[in-house]
């Protein structure tokens, strides 16, 4: 019997688990190490005054990634968790007494297009097959790849079809092509705003998003979203993951051209094989020897970042109106709040924010009779994080929300946390505080990305929101097993 390779994985976020779970099911010995206590990465969940709050992701979009993968390894979605359709999948505000909630049902949702904007349900049909083609090829096909080198892509059905794919056009122009209406625009383009990129500079390839949130629709897990990150590592402990929380790596051990080892808090680990799932700025320009840098600080300082964001996570001791499961607070100017977030890159003046209140859905995550709720404003990665700021826009963003809801919700908060850059920067390593990753620029797009493999040292691998495929929860699964496959073609070769 061949002897396993010993590999470590750093960094247990939704990649590291992927990765793990890739390596240990091809038979390796593997070994997960994550600095903090808690597993999970950005997806980590806590627990306080009996509310239970998701720490980040909470949008359960494209299932089908999810269960595909879960096969993979032999399982299904049910055997975690309940998946339930919201329905509404979410509402966006417009101003007071200006909202509409998005149905599950898509011919629901083309008589709500119908009503906004006369000739507009037809047009969705048409946008919806192009997305959905797209969604096909880019969903299967082609973030399944490296992105190594071009000539992955040199592929006559991919290069037939890269007309189709708008990988050139603008999202934004692509919208506007087939709807006028503001509303549907800011329907259309807010997904982009969490892609990192203005809507102006970011490929119509990414139409694809549309499809997976309108058309395939919203899920939620029954008991939070943390119960993704229970399943991924409830099936590495199936296949034999050992893992290392609370033991941080200092340094990755590379004498010429190969990694031997990681030291960490508990010493120094040999190893055959190190996928890097941590912040690539971090590992890159902290963990590894100088000689072994591929990239400079220019260059990072050059790259185009997705937003960070500032969170409050509320417990409130009573039941609040008028709010659904997901609200987008699209009262403000969309296009401004994106340019202080990618281009003047300050405090935004009029932001747009975002409110999850899991608890519309699922009992299990509040008390009776109370409510969970956390807000999300997108801000530019890298500014200034104060108690002043946080608190200043606390009150700002309460001012609306109060308003919307028309119900006093300040003096019913019993548990309340802040969450910013500083506390990416500290808990994730995250560059300049960054919360989704490199933005989805044509310029930042497959193999223009950092690469996955070192490329002089042949058994590193990054995987993680700033390679490739990019920011997101199922692009992040893909990832890991991306990453994990290319680790072993180059050990076991």
């Amino acid at each position: 019997m061949l002897n396993k390779n010993k590999i470590a994985v750093i960094g247990s976020g939704i990649s590291g688990l992927s990765a793990a779970i890739e390596l240990a099911h091809s038979g390796e010995q593997v070994s997960l190490f994550e600095k903090n206590a808690d597993l999970g990465g950005r997806a980590r969940k806590f627990e306080e005054d009996g509310f239970t709050f998701d720490m980040g992701p909470s949008w359960y979009w494209m299932p089908d990634v999810f269960e595909k993968f879960y096969n993979d390894y032999g399982y299904t979605t049910g055997d975690f968790y309940d998946l339930v359709q919201l329905d509404p999948g979410f509402k966006i505000i417009f101003g007071e007494d200006d909202e509409f909630s998005v149905p599950a049902n898509y011919n629901e949702l083309l008589d709500l297009f119908e009503s906004i904007e006369p000739g507009a349900a037809k047009k969705l049909d048409l946008f919806m097959e192009e997305a959905i083609y797209k969604y096909n090829v880019g969903v299967k096909r082609l973030i399944h790849k490296p992105a190594l080198s071009p000539m992955e892509f040199v592929d006559m059905e991919l290069i037939s079809g890269m007309f189709k794919l708008q990988v050139f056009k603008s999202f934004s122009k692509h919208v506007k092509k087939f709807f006028k209406h503001p509303k549907l625009i800011a329907l259309m383009e807010f997904p982009v705003l969490f892609l990192g990129a203005m809507p102006e500079k970011t490929p119509a390839l990414y139409s694809l998003m549309n499809y997976a949130g309108l058309k395939q629709g919203t899920f939620y897990p029954m008991g939070g979203f943390s119960k993704v990150i229970d399943a991924l590592t409830t099936i590495a402990k199936d296949k034999g993951v050992e893992f290392r929380a609370g033991d941080a790596i200092d340094q990755i051990i590379v004498p010429k051209d190969r990694v031997e080892g990681i030291s960490s808090v508990s010493g120094r680990h040999d190893f055959s094989g190190v996928i890097a799932s941590a912040d690539y700025h971090f590992v890159e320009q902290t963990l590894l020897p100088k000689s072994k840098r591929v990239y400079s600080k220019e260059y990072w300082d050059s790259r185009v970042f997705a937003p960070s964001c500032l969170l409050f996570y509320m417990g409130v001791n009573k039941k609040i109106p008028n709010l659904d499961h997901h609200n987008l607070y699209f009262d403000e100017d969309l296009k401004q709040h994106a340019i202080e977030i990618y281009e003047t890159k300050k405090w935004p003046a009029k932001p747009l924010f975002y409110v999850c209140c899991p608890s519309k859905t699922d009992p299990s995550v509040a008390p009776d009779g109370q409510e969970n709720i956390f807000m999300l404003m997108p801000i530019a990665a890298g500014i200034q994080d104060t108690p002043e700021m946080r608190a200043q826009y606390f009150e700002s963003l309460m001012d609306r929300l109060e308003k919307h809801t028309k119900c006093n919700i300040r003096d019913a908060i019993v548990y309340k946390r802040s969450y910013c850059v500083s506390n990416f920067e500290e808990d994730y390593n995250a560059y300049k505080g960054n919360a989704y990753g490199l933005a989805n620029t044509l310029m930042q797009t497959a193999f223009l990305k950092p690469k996955m493999m070192h490329q002089n040292v042949k058994n590193l691998v990054y995987a993680g929101q700033l390679t490739n495929p990019g920011p997101g929860v199922p692009p992040a699964l893909i990832s890991g097993q991306v990453a994990a496959k290319e680790l072993l073609k180059h050990l076991n070769h």
